[in-house]
């Protein structure tokens, strides 16, 4: 497996207001020691082929994927999907990347509030995911998944298990996402084995999630108190992950996904460091 991690890890969500600039998002993931990164929000990393390879060569890494995010409670979205899929499935092919990540946007939710679809909006995401899907593989060999994410129309166990019975697309499975609400991720992990297709790896601090499941704290806020902690301090037993991600010959991305927070004290580089040198011996 390539230990591999991601630019939202040093807070980039969004091409156009980057914490840092590509070059030193570049600099800081080689050095910590990973080998592997996601392409992050499509613009931050160069988008010409040519320069973003040799961007990567210089610094020993490889792209490994992407994950794109997409407002998918919107119906009417479907042509915007396939346009930003299109964009991004040709640059992935060009660097040899052959996986793309989905997620549905929850800042268009009310704050704190579930994300939920009605009917009509549930099989209007489900037909742009299979239209998504077919595009990828036919023009560029790309596989996608797609990735359950708290505050999102898709987070609990009961709606991955409906997203997965309505479509064949794979899954990438965020460890600490799972447990965000008290999920087993191992269990489900097992039950799912043959759907997931990618990994994100994140863990959860315990404190924080039982005063928001005691309603102490919001959705919002237990993410700006650090509810998910650096791979070593959580709940999830990520050495049980790599674990059966080994034993079973599990052979797609495995990304570190630190979400970055200020209160912390510690710099994205000096976390990802922490994370990789945790998990080295794990691999």
């Amino acid at each position: 497996m390539v230990l591999s991690n991601a630019p939202c890890s040093w807070g980039v969500f969004y091409p156009d207001t980057p914490r840092v600039s590509a070059e030193r998002y570049l600099d800081e993931v080689a050095a910590a020691g990973y080998r592997g990164t996601e392409l992050g929000p499509y613009g931050f990393l160069p988008t010409d082929p040519s320069a973003l390879q040799d961007a990567l060569d210089r610094r020993r890494l490889s792209l490994i994927g992407a994950v794109h995010v997409h407002v998918f409670s919107d119906p009417r979205s479907g042509p915007r999907l396939l346009a930003d899929v299109d964009e991004t499935g040709r640059l992935l092919r060009a660097l040899g990347a052959d996986q793309l990540v989905l997620m549905d946007e929850g800042n268009v939710y009310p704050p704190d509030a579930v994300g939920r679809l009605d009917d009509a909006q549930w099989r209007a995401m489900a037909d742009m995911l299979r239209d998504a899907q077919k595009l990828l593989a036919e023009k560029f060999g790309v596989s996608l998944a797609f990735h359950p994410h708290v505050a999102t129309a898709v987070e609990f166990e009961a709606q991955i298990d409906r997203l997965l019975q309505d479509t064949d697309i794979g899954l990438c499975f965020d460890t600490g996402h799972h447990a965000f609400w008290n999920q087993d991720p191992l269990a489900y992990m097992d039950k799912v084995w043959d759907r997931i297709g990618y990994m994100h790896l994140k863990n959860v601090d315990a404190t924080v999630r039982q005063r928001m499941l005691d309603g102490q704290l919001g959705v919002r806020e237990a993410f700006e108190a650090g509810i998910m902690c650096p791979l070593p301090d959580g709940v999830v037993d990520i050495a049980a992950v790599m674990r059966m991600l080994k034993e079973r010959g599990f052979a797609g991305p495995v990304v570190v996904e630190q979400d970055y927070f200020e209160a912390s004290g510690e710099s994205p580089a000096a976390l990802a460091k922490r994370n990789a040198a945790f998990l080295k011996p794990l691999l």
